[in-house]
């Protein structure tokens, strides 16, 4: 994180006396401050859960029954989806 970087929001927590040495010593051995290094790593952790949330993995058996359903030109939606489409249409307005 930039030091030129205007910060305004804030976090504060306790951790272990433990924690906080290998902290200081991860900072120390990328050459960072220790808020530099404790802000990149729990964004970076952060990107990845949010990523690992957003992703559905299927299995093959699930991706061909999929891909098998897009390829379907006798599918007709129900009327769930129907529903749902509308209601989306009608909030994109």
């Amino acid at each position: 994180m930039s030091s030129r970087m205007k910060s305004a929001a804030r976090l504060n927590f306790r951790l272990p006396t433990e924690h906080k040495t290998a902290i200081e010593q991860a900072a120390a051995a990328l050459g960072q401050s220790v808020s530099d290094f404790a802000v990149s790593t729990l964004v970076r952790t952060a990107q990845h859960v949010i990523r690992e949330q957003d992703t559905t993995v299927l299995s093959n058996r699930d991706r061909d029954r999929f891909l098998a359903a897009l390829d379907d030109s006798s599918a007709r939606p129900n009327k769930a989806l129907t529903s749902a489409a509308g209601k989306y249409k009608r909030q994109a307005r």
